[in-house]
C-alpha cells in the first residue's frame, strides 16, 4: 500500500530517508519487444533469444537500460501518492543514472525509493528522488538514478 501524503509539502519530512520499496514486477520479453518497437532500438541482445543465449555474456536477452529507467514513475507512484495540492507533476530530468547490472528478460525487479532533496521554487516544488531498481537474486541493481520531479501547486 502506498504512503499517502496530504500535500507535496509533506515530502519535506522524507529528505535523506527511504520512502518505500515496491512489490516485485516481472519484466517480460513481451514488454522488452514492445519497448524496442516504440524506440526503434532493436539490438539483438534485447530481441533475439537464440542468439543471446549463445553469444551474450548474460545467457539470454536483457531489458534495455532505458526501459528499466522509464519505469521510475511507475515505481514512485507505487510507493507514494500525494492526496491534494498538486495541479501538475512534471518529469524535470535526471542528475545521475547508472546501469550496474543487466536486467534479464523475465526477471523480477523492484524499486527502493528515497528522497534525496526537496526544494521550494518560486513557481513549483522540486523533489529529487533516489531510486535503485533491484533485480531479484542479483547482487547489483539494474539501475540507480536521481530523478527530479517538479510539482506545480
Amino acid at each position: 500500500m502506498p504512503l499517502l501524503l496530504k500535500n507535496p509539502q509533506s515530502l519535506k519530512e522524507f529528505v535523506s530517508r527511504e520512502i518505500g520499496v515496491t512489490e516485485w514486477f516481472r519484466l517480460t520479453q513481451e514488454r522488452i519487444d514492445e519497448f524496442a518497437l516504440a524506440t526503434e532500438d532493436r539490438q539483438w541482445i534485447h530481441l533475439d533469444r537464440a542468439r543471446a543465449s549463445k553469444e551474450s555474456p548474460y545467457g539470454g536477452t536483457i531489458a534495455h537500460g532505458f526501459l528499466t529507467l522509464s519505469l521510475l514513475s511507475r515505481f514512485v507512484h507505487e510507493v507514494m501518492r500525494i492526496d491534494s495540492g498538486v495541479r501538475l507533476a512534471v518529469n524535470y530530468g535526471l542528475n545521475r543514472v547508472r546501469f550496474p547490472a543487466a536486467v534479464p528478460a523475465e526477471s523480477r525487479i523492484r524499486a527502493r525509493v528515497g528522497l534525496l532533496a526537496f526544494k521550494e521554487n518560486a513557481d513549483s516544488l522540486e523533489a529529487i528522488y533516489n531510486v535503485a531498481v533491484e533485480i531479484e537474486g542479483a547482487e547489483k541493481p539494474g539501475c540507480v538514478a536521481e530523478w527530479i520531479v517538479r510539482y506545480y501547486v
